[in-house]
């Protein structure tokens, strides 16, 4: 029997650990169990599995993976048959494969060589790339393109802006509510003490009850900011939290996939089967894993993020619109009971500046001057009188 020379051997199985095992497959409807088989003769000196295909009978029973080395199927050896004999002996059994393997137990840190590294900064690069650039460097972007989710990612970067702006909006409006409602204070405190200082009832009652007025939409103005500051907690939650969490999850998948396509790219010696190769196709393996689990994390994440975002949104308009549809009716409500216009009242002649008019008197009451008392209290009741009437000043 044809054998390869010591050396060689050792070449070709450089740091192998691998553990010999047997495995029954139960074949699919189609007669297959799953398997891609690479290597055999006439130039390489085993065969091994190259890919485990989703769904079928070998890849739900998890044993075999890519880079194992087939060894006999059905009692039967392998060695020195072509790829494609030992796929007809595999078909030529019904129902059940037995399958004899030499599993690889391969470090996966030893296949991240320095071409894969330089191959995935290739994928990012082209990544980035406008269509006419790359296919100007002679770049394919024809897996790369068409990713939704780099496009979900632009989206969450305008989520993210709506957001930002929305709370910086908010908070505008909040501080100029809160100066509004310290105006209104402020009234009601003038309003308050002219009350009190006002002599005539009536008007004093009206003062009193318009400040009153005035110091009530104060409070529904601090209770509408206490409603609405909630708000900016929770928009401030979903963008610093939820979406950066997010964009994360999204950058160690897209990691992932630049590190899966760049060990999907045909290898230097393909056909060898040597350990290099095999422990490519192992970390392929695993790399798609990775990458297939990320993805589902991914939409995953998205799709909820999708969901709170509609539902937070909604929740949170309504928040804003129904606390100040409120604030407003309390305010007119208020403000129509307090209505006390016009309000009378009595101005001394001191709180007046008349300027340059002076107070000139009649001739006659010049000539009445030196007269009796009861002239004299008669023609000053009668100038009070129309004083008073020029002074009633309508609020």
């Amino acid at each position: 029997a044809w054998s390869l020379p010591k050396d060689l051997q050792l070449f070709f199985n450089r740091g192998i650990p691998t553990v010999p095992g047997t495995i029954s497959l139960k074949k699919d409807a189609q007669n297959l169990i799953g398997i891609s088989i690479g290597g055999g003769a006439q130039y390489c000196p085993c065969l091994y599995i190259v890919q485990v295909f989703d769904n079928t009978p070998a890849a739900l029973e998890g044993t075999l993976a890519a880079g194992d080395e087939i060894t006999g199927v059905n009692g039967k050896p392998v060695k020195g048959k072509t790829k494609v004999e030992v796929a007809k002996m595999i078909q030529a059994v019904q129902g059940e494969a037995m399958i004899h393997y030499n599993k690889l137990h391969a470090d996966p840190k030893q296949g991240k060589s320095l071409d894969i590294v330089l191959k995935k900064v290739k994928h990012r690069l082209v990544e980035n790339m406008s269509s006419g650039t790359a296919d100007a460097l002679g770049l394919s972007r024809a897996i790369l393109c068409n990713d939704g989710l780099v496009k979900r990612l632009e989206e969450l970067e305008k989520t993210a802006e709506l957001y930002k702006g929305l709370m910086e909006h908010t908070k505008r409006l909040l501080r100029a509510f809160f100066e509004l409602s310290q105006t209104h204070r402020a009234f009601g405190d003038v309003f308050s003490v002219i009350g009190v200082r006002e002599p005539q009832a009536a008007a004093s009652e009206a003062f009193v009850k318009f400040a009153e007025a005035h110091r009530n939409m104060e409070k529904y103005g601090i209770q509408l900011l206490k409603t609405i500051k909630p708000m900016l907690h929770d928009l401030n939650t979903y963008l610093h939290k939820a979406i950066p969490d997010t964009k994360l999850t999204i950058r160690k998948y897209l990691d992932v996939k630049f590190e899966y396509l760049a060990m999907g790219e045909p290898m230097y010696r393909v056909g060898t089967g040597n350990y290099e190769y095999r422990l490519v196709l192992r970390c392929r393996q695993e790399a798609r894993t990775r990458f297939a689990k990320m993805r589902k994390d991914v939409l995953e994440k998205i799709e909820l993020l999708d969901q709170k975002h509609v539902q937070d949104i909604v929740f949170q308009l309504q928040r804003f619109v129904s606390g100040m549809s409120r604030y407003y009716d309390e305010c007119y409500a208020v403000l129509k009971d307090a209505d006390v216009f016009p309000i009378e009242v009595d101005l001394s002649r001191t709180m007046i500046n008349y300027g340059s008019q002076s107070c000139s008197f009649t001739e006659e009451e010049e000539e009445e001057e030196g007269g009796g008392s009861e002239e004299q209290d008669g023609g000053a009741g009668k100038q009070a009188e129309n004083g008073a009437e020029k002074l009633i000043d309508d609020f």
